[in-house]
Order: structure tokens, then C-alpha cells, then sequence
């Protein structure tokens, strides 16, 4: 009986010293993410408003509309935003640079390519986003 409580308390022994190498190793795997730099502001913001722009060409204005400012949604219904649109008038959209002049406003440089009386036309165009909490929205601009 004194080998059978030997060996188990050896099993318990080596399932102890496994279950210490797993916590080490997830203790180690977190402090690395943890160590990692986030992703800057330009980025994030680059990332959506490309996103956003994507939206615009491919004519889903709903998805589009998701990416305004809690201010822009109350001042301007979804109804009324997309009455002033015209489907299939952008033909593509690059943003081309993001500054940020804070840690919670960047200014977006837009690149945009539409039809005008048959003509393609490439053209310049600033936006503005703000962050509202952990997330980056479009200003609409009266």
C-alpha cells in the first residue's frame, strides 16, 4: 500500500511540475503581448476611413453611415444622408495620409476618383475623425 501512495504522489508530483510549466509559459506569453507596441492612431485611422471609403464605392451607404460620429448620426438621419448620395458616382478612393493633431482628432487625406459628365476625375479631399471612447468616427461636415 506504501508503493501505491509512493506512485501516486509521484503522479501528482509530474502533473504539478506540468501544470507549473503551462502557467509559466502563459505567464510569459502574456507579458510579451503585453509588451508589444498597439497600433498608433494613423493606422487605425487610415484603416477605417479606407473602410469607410470602400463602403462609399461599392454604393453600401448603410455600412457607410456606421462609421460617423455619434454628433453626426443626431445631427443627420441615415434617411436623409442617403438622399443627397448617388449610387455609383465615386469610381474609387485611396487615403492617401492621416495626421493627428491630438490623441483624440486626426485629419484624413482622401484621394477620391468619380464620374463627371463621362469623365473620370481624381480630386483631393480632407476629413475630419475623433475619437469617441476606444474608437475612431467620421465627422460629417455640414
Amino acid at each position: 500500500m506504501n508503493s501505491l501512495s509512493t506512485q501516486d504522489a509521484g503522479k501528482v508530483v509530474h502533473l504539478a511540475g506540468k501544470y507549473a510549466v503551462a502557467m509559466v509559459s502563459a505567464m510569459l506569453f502574456l507579458a510579451s503581448c503585453a509588451g508589444m507596441p498597439g497600433r498608433s492612431p494613423e493606422e487605425v485611422v487610415k484603416e477605417r476611413a479606407q473602410a469607410r471609403w470602400d463602403d462609399m464605392v461599392k454604393g453600401d451607404f448603410h455600412a457607410a453611415y456606421a462609421y460617423m460620429s455619434s454628433s453626426s448620426r443626431q445631427l443627420t438621419s441615415e434617411m436623409d444622408w442617403k438622399a443627397r448620395l448617388r449610387m455609383g458616382f465615386w469610381k474609387s478612393a485611396k487615403v492617401e495620409k492621416v495626421q493627428c493633431k491630438s490623441a483624440n482628432a486626426c485629419d484624413v487625406s482622401v484621394t477620391i476618383e468619380y464620374a463627371f459628365q463621362g469623365m473620370r476625375t481624381k480630386t483631393p479631399l480632407q476629413e475630419s475623425w475623433v475619437r469617441e471612447g476606444s474608437e475612431w468616427w467620421y465627422v460629417l461636415r455640414g
